[in-house]
């Protein structure tokens, strides 16, 4: 069997046992929505979670090629290589080699030193309810467009949301990673009782942890429309800030997400903001 010319191994191999979804289903919702995912994470280095046997068994992140060198595009960062996909069949291939979560940088290739995605992770404490997140997450919101900032909403996939804001210009990653930084402690210190920015999970009890961190050079985030690597086979799913009240962190799955696909993000691509 080939799939955008890429052979495929045990395309019935179950990798997410309770929700009976094996490694062809994974590959067609890729296929499905590749159109749509790609210019999120092409030409973009990557970090990918990888499954040797199935979801819950052993898992892995690699962000460096290896014998397959031939299947990616590698970049040479120093001493350092790395790898990103620019089409289809690129993407294609990483799942049929297991990979399950992708991960892109915050820059493209072409202007490494320049990031131009910005992201908080709005990490809540388990006995957090759901109200007080989805106010949470308004909050923030709010305080970039005081900023003067257009921001953009997905669901994590997990137990949080994630809030992107695209940039068309920056000056490099040291500023933005201080920008993002001082949004994060202004958060924090508007709504000290609801916010935290300590990474430590003590301090996190019936907080929501602003995890700004992933804006430095090398971190990486979940991409939109990216499946989890857990149980439920949930997505990370751009969403309209609309729908915030009605859509929870985790429940756009992979058989259920053409219910949730809209235009929430249909000027993402179109911002320009400029951070110097």
């Amino acid at each position: 069997m080939k799939i955008a010319t890429i052979k495929i191994s045990n395309p019935d191999k179950v990798l997410f046992p309770r929700e009976k979804i094996n490694k062809i289903d994974l590959i067609n919702y890729y296929i499905e929505v590749s159109t749509l995912m790609l210019p999120y994470i092409e030409n973009r280095l990557l970090s990918v979670i990888r499954c040797h046997d199935k979801v819950g068994g052993e898992m892995f992140f690699k962000k460096h090629p290896s014998a397959d060198k031939d299947m990616v595009e590698v970049y040479h960062d120093g001493d350092e290589e790395y790898f990103y996909i620019k089409d289809q069949s690129q993407l294609v291939y990483q799942v049929q080699m297991g990979t399950i979560e992708f991960h892109p940088w915050g820059s493209l290739v072409s202007k490494i030193n320049k990031p131009d995605v910005m992201i908080f992770d709005l990490d809540p404490d388990d006995k957090l309810s759901l109200e007080n997140l989805r106010e949470a997450v308004l909050n923030v919101k709010n305080v970039l467009e005081e900023l003067s900032l257009q921001s953009f909403l997905k669901t994590s996939g997990g137990k949080g949301y994630h809030i992107v804001v695209p940039f068309s210009e920056t000056k490099d990653w040291e500023s933005f990673y201080c920008f993002a930084k001082q949004i994060a402690l202004l958060v924090e210190g508007k709504w000290p009782n609801l916010f935290t920015t300590n990474i430590r999970k003590a301090e996190r009890k019936g907080k929501i942890f602003v995890d700004f961190l992933r804006n430095n050079r090398g971190s990486t985030c979940v991409a939109p429309f990216s499946v989890r690597a857990r149980e439920g086979a949930s997505i990370s799913m751009p969403i309209d800030w609309k729908t915030l009240g009605v859509i929870t962190p985790n429940e756009v799955d992979i058989k259920n997400y053409k219910n949730y696909l809209n235009d929430g993000w249909k000027s993402y691509f179109k911002v320009k903001q400029v951070l110097k």
